[in-house]
């Protein structure tokens, strides 16, 4: 397994751009099953989670061109086994996206249920509920959620559908369907993320009628066939705020090209009562920091957008060790997110976990050792403690890093970071 080596001590100053968003990619890639078109795609971030569903979707039959300029052309015209097998979903929790548009257009799929970071429970159930409601038998057999359209039915049916909790992929996989489905369908307690108004654009394009996205309730008309398009995925909300960490806790001057601060508010807003300089600039954010020692540690809580997302919340810990002070943290989203903070101990980080509550005290410095990276977001919390770490970090496990973040060595090198990917 590949390893990053960070030699800490280094500011960070120059432009970074940041790439389309995994979270939206991934089910903007499923919904290109949805019509036998072809769809372009721009901006689709190179990473490991995006490689493993393209391969997925070849092999359902789908036909996929992919350009050096991160375009990704798909024409499931050529779709002829709609199923999503164990091997190829094991390592991805996003493969549950391909469930809805595959009943929808064909009346019936086989999806494995999915793997994906070991950060907890993340039922389908609320996947099972919804579609069941529009008209779906699912049964679950030998790990695999089949799915048919109930007898007598050619067409999935419009209904309400209230989820018991908000679900980011359960909104996103009811609003493919439904685009499908006969008659209208209500989404209730709907995600609110930017990635789901971004997704229902793309549908939009394709002819789906859907309106009330961005909020709690989302109401489409469903059509009987969608066309192809040309979409742009949206700019990571999570990789923009990543970097701004990274440079409130490392010091310099960044502008994270094509971020919107809209899009992470409640984090800036941290980040500015830390005493971080954030200003939006003509396509990007602007991050000005004096580094670790003017910080002040924040406290925070997850919650579901616009809230504080749990995606930043062990990258806002990093910074909170280095900051003067004590810091509250409370993840309400996920019952084992705090793995990486043993990980963070290791480099000298004074934390007590209490449940769902860890209490950082900031020290004077961290001490570079060798860590283990335990999921997607802990990885990037390990380098940006790394970054302000005296000495050498070596952060092992870095597939999980791959998995969301696209060259990362490469643009932190770039700021000016002393950081090298080791082979195995």
């Amino acid at each position: 397994m590949d390893k990053l080596l960070i030699r800490g001590g280094r500011s960070l100053h120059g432009t970074v751009m940041i790439s389309g968003a995994k979270n939206a990619a991934l089910p903007e890639l499923c919904a290109a099953l949805l019509t036998a078109e072809p769809v372009t795609l721009r901006n689709v971030p190179r990473l490991q989670d995006v490689a493993t569903m393209l391969k997925l979707i070849r092999n359902m039959g789908v036909s996929t061109q992919q350009t050096d300029d991160g375009s990704v052309v798909l024409n499931a015209g050529t779709l002829n086994k709609p199923e999503a097998p164990y091997e190829l979903v094991k390592t991805m929790r996003a493969s549950v996206l391909a469930l809805g548009p595959l009943l929808a257009r064909f009346g019936h799929a086989r999806v494995s249920l999915p793997g994906g970071c070991a950060i907890g429970s993340r039922p389908v159930d609320q996947h099972i509920k919804g579609l069941t409601a529009m008209g779906a038998e699912i049964a679950v057999e030998h790990g695999y959620m089949v799915a048919k359209l109930l007898a007598g039915r050619t067409r999935l049916r419009g209904a309400r559908i209230a989820t018991d909790m908000v679900t980011v992929t359960g909104t996103e996989n009811f609003m493919m369907a439904a685009s499908l489905a006969e008659g209208e369908t209500i989404l209730e307690n709907a995600a609110q993320e930017p990635e789901i108004p971004d997704l229902a654009e793309m549908l939009i394009q394709m002819g789906a009628r859907i309106e009330g996205h961005g909020t709690s309730r989302i109401r489409i008309q469903g059509v009987e066939a969608l066309h192809g398009c040309m979409h742009q995925v949206v700019a990571d909300r999570i990789e923009a705020g990543t970097f701004l960490c990274a440079v409130a806790a490392a010091g310099g001057d960044v502008v994270a090209q094509h971020g919107r601060i809209e899009h992470l508010e409640a984090v800036v807003e941290k980040l500015r009562d830390a005493g971080v300089t954030v200003t939006q600039v003509p396509d990007g954010i602007r991050v000005q920091s004096s580094g670790a020692r003017q910080l002040k540690a924040q406290n925070f809580r997850t919650t579901e957008y616009p809230g504080f997302p749990t995606d930043m919340q062990a990258q806002f810990m990093a910074l909170n060790t280095v900051a003067q002070g004590t810091a509250k943290v409370t993840e309400t989203i996920f019952e084992n997110r705090f793995m990486h903070v043993n990980e963070l101990v290791r480099l000298g980080a004074n934390i007590q976990i209490d449940g769902k509550v860890a209490m950082v005290e900031g020290v004077r410095a961290l001490s570079g050792a060798t860590v283990m990276a335990t999921d997607l977001r802990a990885s990037a919390s390990l380098v940006i403690a790394g970054l302000v770490a005296e000495g050498e970090t070596l952060v092992d496990r870095i597939y999980h890093l791959d998995r969301g973040y696209d060259q990362m060595e490469a643009k932190l090198r770039g700021l000016g970071a002393d950081i090298e990917r080791v082979k195995a």
